[in-house]
């Protein structure tokens, strides 16, 4: 049987991907939309920058070039640095832009009868195993040509933050179309050029629906452009934990929650009855260690003031990746009045501008814009021709797709998922992911079960579940990551203690440096 591999997405998971199939001798292919490499980081606005430190976020073989300086470059400089990475390990050639895949299917395998009964993944647990080839229908982007590409394993690496908005439902004649202004996705805005985008709110009143990391940025951006004369109104519904700034509080957040010991004050998902218990009496220290964080910022910023203080813990906002950094200069920007932020669980739209739950008056407005979201999951679900592998991708009582180490679907043959779970880098994410997939690829790694991955899933959704709470369909793996690449570690049969002293290994936090020399056995 061939070995041929098909990569959906360039971006940070697809451009590693293809770097280490490459260096494990495989000839992949990699199918991209757009014209260049690097996902989102080409659709972002102009005053979008990388939230963690530059050396958080780099590949593990390919640090930044002395030319940046800053310590949170800009998206172009970021987008600029995955470039080089592809043009560094000669990824261009093996990559087709301006290609949309319009759907994979799972042609010429076993009947779907067949492929419930197997006990092992595939049949036989290895992954170029079954009959069945995966046909890839693709529509050029420039003269709208339509081929099928086959190939033996896919490899999905399209993120779920792009492609499908979430935008809410409203009754009839209280939604979009009733209002006289234009109304948008953060997405359509963030698709615009820097000089459209600029004139699109320039001079107007604009209402930002939604108050996580996209539309903080959004709403700075429009402070910039229109100052108190034309004020940006911010609708939230939930308030979130953010952090000031990264140099100080990087390091914090690090000690307290990034390293073994702070592993050892939560439950991780099949641990053994010991730390298990552990975890449970050491609970409290956990709730304080939380409270601590919590109450120096609300010392530290004017939280209550404007009504940013979350109803929730630190914690949570840590375990679901919903941890992010403010705006430059944000609270200036609320003090002098250029952001507005109002607190609502629902609005409607009139003729014109939004009526706010609570509210008597309209709030007059020219442009909405949701900062809601994507139904990332719901994207996933369409690539796939199959209705049985879309009900298994998102069946109808869950929200998250089940993967085993967060890489494999149990019951979908020959595909694989880099870059779904996020984690605290997530190129660093992304390239651990990688390289346990292209050592499974090559034989080197044997799966369990079905019935035990399945186990595994489970374990790992009910532990987003506690910690996580509603928001734990974004399939963050931030609270118990050193847990989670142990285990990748351990399948690759490298050492998962990767510090040089005991004491390092328990309270230093673990970080990507600690895995760079990583190599293949």
């Amino acid at each position: 049987m061939e070995r041929r591999v098909a990569i959906i997405g360039a971006g940070t998971s697809g451009l590693v991907a293809c770097k280490y199939l490459l260096e494990f001798g495989f000839n992949p292919i990699v199918f991209e939309v757009e014209d260049g490499v690097g996902g989102l980081w080409r659709h972002t606005i102009e005053s979008t920058k990388l939230q963690n430190k530059k050396q958080m976020y780099q590949f593990l073989d390919f640090a930044w070039p002395s030319s940046v300086k800053e310590d949170n470059p800009s998206h172009e400089q970021v987008l600029d640095y995955l470039n080089s990475y592809a043009e560094h390990f000669s990824l261009i050639p093996y990559i087709r832009f301006n290609s949309k895949v319009i759907d994979i299917d799972y042609v010429g395998g076993e009947s779907s009868e067949e492929m419930k009964s197997w006990e092992l993944w595939g049949g036989n647990g290895r992954p170029f195993c079954s009959k069945g080839t995966w046909h890839i229908a693709l529509q050029h982007t420039k003269n709208l040509s339509i081929e099928v590409y086959k190939a033996e394993f896919v490899i999905l690496c399209v993120g779920k933050y792009s492609g499908f908005p979430n935008i809410p439902e409203f009754p009839p004649g209280k939604g979009p179309e009733v209002f006289n202004g234009r109304v948008m996705h953060y997405m359509d805005y963030s698709n615009l050029d820097n000089e459209t985008a600029a004139e699109l709110i320039k001079g107007k009143r604009v209402t930002i629906i939604g108050s996580q990391k996209s539309g903080l940025d959004l709403a700075a951006q429009c402070s910039n452009a229109n100052g108190v004369t034309y004020p940006c109104t911010i609708i939230q519904r939930t308030a979130h934990w953010f952090l000031p700034d990264f140099d100080t509080w990087g390091v914090i957040v690090g000690f307290l929650f990034l390293n073994r010991f702070a592993e050892l004050l939560i439950h991780k998902p099949g641990e053994p009855f010991l730390l298990g218990l552990v975890a449970t009496l050491l609970s409290p220290l956990r709730w304080g260690i939380s409270k601590l964080v919590e109450t120096i910022l609300k010392w530290k910023l004017p939280l209550k003031k404007y009504g940013l203080v979350p109803n929730h813990n630190f914690l949570q906002d840590l375990s679901t990746c919903l941890l992010s950094l403010l705006p430059d200069n944000f609270f200036d920007k609320l003090k002098e009045g250029s952001i507005l932020i109002k607190k609502s669980q629902s609005f409607s739209f009139s003729r014109e501008g939004v009526i706010i739950d609570g509210e008597a008056k309209v709030l007059e407005t020219d442009v909405v814009i949701f900062a809601t979201g994507y139904k990332g999951d719901q994207k996933i679900k369409n690539m796939f021709k199959s209705p049985i592998f879309q009900n298994y991708i998102i069946g109808p009582t869950i929200s998250t797709v089940p993967l085993y180490r967060q890489v494999i679907h149990p019951r979908i043959p020959q595909l694989a998922m880099v870059g779904y779970a996020e984690g605290i880098s997530n190129i660093f994410a992304s390239e651990m992911k990688s390289m346990w997939l292209v050592h499974f690829l090559d034989g080197n790694i044997g799966l369990p079960s079905i019935r035990e991955m399945e186990k595994d899933v489970k374990l790992w959704e009910d532990n987003m579940k506690q910690y996580g709470g509603r928001y734990y369909w974004k399939s963050c793996i931030a609270n118990c990551c050193i847990w989670y690449q142990d285990q990748l570690c351990k399948d690759m049969k490298h050492n998962p203690r990767r510090k040089k002293s005991l004491f390092a290994e328990l309270f230093e936090p673990y970080s990507l440096a600690d895995y760079v020399g990583l190599t293949r056995n």
